[in-house]
């Protein structure tokens, strides 16, 4: 903002919370040098949403407290903040083998962007959620993942394997209970625990296969549900 528009926004708030005004022409002056110290790289408004007398009428509103110019430049960072999160920086025009016009283009566009002169530019094929194509795939498939890619994926997550290879050859989940030998907690794989001859724990690695006794209590359980 310019010490001009400093000055309006002054007499807005006076206006608004007559505490502010300054009536002698020196203080105003200090005055108008101190908003213009923090606010001098703010704008008063922009065409995407932010206007500095918005900020300074929600405050009176919200608070008891005459509003300081830190007020408003913190909000401005926080106006910047935002866009910049939902922006996601689409590929520059520039040709990319030219290096110093494709960084300029791209950090030209973010600084459009935090300062209001540009609306963020968002995926919204990312942020919409799934399409109809994607949803009849999971209606039929039931997973987002392949077949071919799960069995790719079994070797490296053996207790996820067990569990969908039982769940599809209609047996109980053992991991739907809690085991109680190893005190595996729903949805944990068993633990093999050693006990040392002082009686203390000496192992406590994962099992790929649950206890079978977690086996039948799922079974069981199963069963009861059925009955039910």
């Amino acid at each position: 903002m310019e010490r001009r528009e400093i000055a309006g926004l002054l007499a807005y708030i006076g206006r608004l919370d007559p505490r502010t005004m300054r009536t002698d022409t020196a203080e105003l002056r200090d005055q108008i040098a101190q908003w213009h110290e923090l606010l001098g790289d703010v704008p008063l408004s922009t065409e995407h949403g932010w206007d500095a007398r918005e900020t300074v009428r929600a405050h009176i509103l919200d608070s008891p407290y005459p509003i300081l110019p830190v007020d408003v430049a913190r909000k401005w960072r926080a106006y910047q903040r935002d866009r910049l999160a939902r922006h996601t920086d689409p590929t520059p025009a520039a040709d990319p083998d030219n290096v110093t016009a494709w960084r300029a283009e791209l950090l030209g566009t973010r600084h459009a962007v935090a300062h209001g002169q540009q609306a963020p530019v968002e995926q919204r094929a990312i942020t919409a959620g799934p399409g109809p194509d994607i949803e009849a795939y999971l209606e039929a498939t039931g997973s987002p993942i392949p077949p071919v890619v799960r069995a790719q994926l079994a070797p490296f997550r053996p207790t996820r394997a067990a569990r969908e290879a039982a769940v599809m050859a209609g047996r109980p989940d053992p991991l739907s209970v809690r085991c109680e030998w190893c005190h595996a907690p729903i949805g944990e794989p068993c633990r093999s625990r050693r006990t040392g001859p002082d009686g203390t724990a000496r192992g406590n690695a994962r099992r790929t296969v649950p206890h079978p006794s977690r086996v039948d209590l799922a079974a069981a359980r199963t069963r009861q549900g059925a009955a039910a």
